[in-house]
């Protein structure tokens, strides 16, 4: 500790001396005499013991595991190039002024450097920004780009579930005026092209569009300033369960119970080309102008998509459970009475029929059920059914819909599902 004193002593008289701004000569003295002593501590037995380690969220990789990244790394380049794409690259920081406010919430995950030069900056959070900032620079209008790189993130890393501060990604972009879905629907065909090379198994690619979200919300009554901050929060459902994202919701982001539960209706549902023609069919939201335009482009996108032959997993036949031939279904609320005496009906003639066990379930909810289940046949009625003696009939796999007399309707059944 004594000699730890010393050599403090003796860096302070420097910093005096060159404060002072004495002579250089005795400047350059004191330091090596300085350095003389900091010398001599270093070879005590109890001098401060440096711990090896990599900084937290961050990874070494092995020669093996580098053969395995140089594999993937080239089937994914290969692929790229493969559909026509440029590479380029950019600095691995960019002017602060850049980055801040491109990642609403995120930017509290930005990494600031230390100003060293006059100018402000910050590691780059992804290849996005910098991809823009390339092309404001340049005047590219249009290119075919991917971009191979680290990306930094002053996150709380979770090194086993994959969360790191330091990490590659691996984009891919068209950039320009094009006609609809055309360009994302190569995108798409591009990530499938890729994880079937890499044969990693069974996997799903998700899409989504903006405008359908926004609409979403606007049916739902969530107030405009609200829609970046709620978006987010259905941003989690990945990894959060539903009634988590809910509490956070109206707990944190002060958006009424209404509003959130109504939200749950739509965001839990799941398929891909049956569940956007019952999205277009659902009578709110086929009313907002954003959802509408955003459901018929994701309709263009996913008949690109079978033209590419890369929507068969979504086309996949379902294992079914049980034998039900038919979901009793109603089109509007208070209706629960009518439901159930028509499946009792159905019942008593032997007709395999479910209801679902809610007052007032939404028709779009009802759909779903039977996508997920299998169940071929929905029998729906309404208030106008009813004053017209009538039972309409849908035919899940084909979305075909009939009005059937409710005398022929068990008949009629028998003759669909093939039964006796």
């Amino acid at each position: 500790m004594a000699a730890e004193a010393a050599v403090r002593e003796q860096a302070e008289a420097v910093r005096r001396l060159k404060q002072e701004k004495a002579d250089p000569d005795e400047i350059a003295k004191e330091v090596a005499k300085l350095l003389e002593m900091k010398a001599q501590l270093g070879g005590d037995e109890g001098k401060h013991k440096f711990v090896l380690k990599t900084p937290k969220g961050t990874r070494d990789y092995s020669p093996k595991q580098m053969a395995i990244r140089e594999k993937v790394f080239n089937a994914i380049i290969s692929c790229f190039k493969r559909h026509g794409a440029e590479v380029i690259d950019t600095p691995v920081f960019e002017l602060k002024e850049t980055l801040t406010g491109k990642y609403g919430e995120d930017s509290k995950l930005i990494y600031d450097l230390k100003d060293q030069g006059g100018e402000l900056l910050s590691l780059r959070y992804d290849l996005t920004v910098p991809f823009a900032r390339y092309l404001a620079m340049n005047k590219v209008t249009n290119i075919k780009r991917y971009h191979i790189a680290k990306v930094y993130r002053r996150d709380n890393p979770a090194m086993t579930r994959g969360r790191y501060r330091e990490f590659y990604q691996c984009d891919f972009d068209i950039a320009g005026q094009f006609d609809p879905m055309i360009p994302d629907a190569e995108c798409l065909k591009i990530v499938h092209e890729i994880l079937s090379d890499l044969q990693l198994g069974d996997f799903l690619i998700k899409v989504n569009d903006r405008r359908i979200l926004d609409g979403m919300f606007a049916v739902c009554g969530v107030p405009d300033p609200k829609f970046r901050s709620i978006c987010s929060s259905v941003d989690k459902l990945d990894k959060m369960a539903w009634e988590e994202v809910r509490s956070e919701m109206v707990a944190e982001k002060e958006l009424c119970p209404e509003a959130a539960d109504r939200i749950g209706d739509y965001v839990r549902l799941q398929g891909g080309l049956e569940l956007i023609e019952q999205l277009l069919q659902d009578p709110e939201l086929s009313q907002n102008k954003q959802a509408k335009e955003g459901l018929g482009d994701m309709k263009l996108l996913f008949e690109y998509l079978t033209l590419f032959g890369i929507t068969g997993k979504a086309s996949e036949e379902k294992i079914r459970t049980t034998e039900t031939q038919v979901l009793v279904a109603s089109a509007q609320k208070k209706l629960l009475e009518e439901r159930l005496k028509l499946v009792s009906e159905l019942w008593d003639a032997g007709i395999k029929a479910e209801v679902l066990y809610k007052k007032n379930p939404k028709l779009l909810n009802q759909l779903q059920y039977c996508e997920d289940s299998g169940i071929p046949l929905v029998a729906i009625v309404g208030e106008q059914e009813l004053k017209d003696g009538v039972v309409k009939l849908r035919v899940v796999a084909t979305r075909e819909e009939v009005n059937v007399g409710r005398e022929s309707l068990v008949e009629e059944i028998r003759m669909r599902t093939s039964q006796p």
